[in-house]
């Protein structure tokens, strides 16, 4: 599956921040040094040989971490295709990887994510849901938002006669430090359309997550 047809897009420079007029973005040598700082401060030479390119590593990694600020997932949905001869029964993407950051920590969040939609008159090419799903991952995050961030943008662009998302994720701000508590997951869910008013939909849904789980 290809999240992002060119790598290239992943490593642009972070856009969003640049809307904040109040607060311009900062120049990359200015991250750089902000990085140095904190090498200093965990007690580290940031200038011995090992440590030399790392605030310049880190600026890349950060500009690959949270790409998703450049891109606009609502944009990535426009092309549908409206040759269904008259298919109306659920589309379900399963097991979709990603990995985000918590923005309390900036800790990753390593999960999967189940999205699943009913069409009304158009479809949406499958890898497009999973790039939805990516753009949003790419961001600070906390995992209820980012459920419901994609379960709205799909119900918003595609007007579908209902959407369902769950996510199972793994935190590491709980794993590596604080409680530290291992192999601990959560679990969200965002049921719009007749995903929250049938039952059997919403059932049907529930039971492809619980076998891909099985598998």
């Amino acid at each position: 599956m290809e999240l992002c047809p060119d790598m290239n897009v992943a490593l642009q420079p972070i856009t969003k921040a640049d809307a904040f007029a109040s607060h311009p973005r900062p120049s990359q040598q200015e991250a750089e040094d902000a990085f140095q700082l904190l090498l200093r401060w965990v007690g580290e030479d940031p200038h011995r040989d090992g440590l030399t390119e790392t605030p310049a590593r880190l600026v890349r990694a950060f500009q690959e971490y949270f790409s998703g600020y450049g891109q606009d997932p609502a944009q990535i949905l426009q092309k549908t295709f409206e040759e269904m001869d008259g298919y109306d029964e659920m589309v379900v993407l399963r097991g979709i990887t990603f990995e985000s950051h918590c923005e309390h920590h900036v800790a990753p969040i390593v999960g999967r994510a189940w999205v699943a939609y009913v069409p009304d008159r158009r479809v949406v090419g499958i890898s497009k849901l999973a790039r939805v799903v990516e753009a949003y991952a790419k961001r600070l995050q906390i995992q209820e938002r980012l459920t419901s961030q994609i379960a709205n943008t799909i119900d918003e662009v595609l007007k579908p006669q209902g959407v369902a998302v769950v996510i199972k994720a793994q935190h590491h701000c709980m794993m590596s430090r604080g409680v530290q508590k291992q192999g601990t997951d959560m679990v969200t869910s965002r049921m719009l359309g007749c995903f929250r008013d049938n039952p059997m939909t919403r059932s049907e849904f529930l039971s492809t997550v619980h076998s891909t789980e099985q598998r």
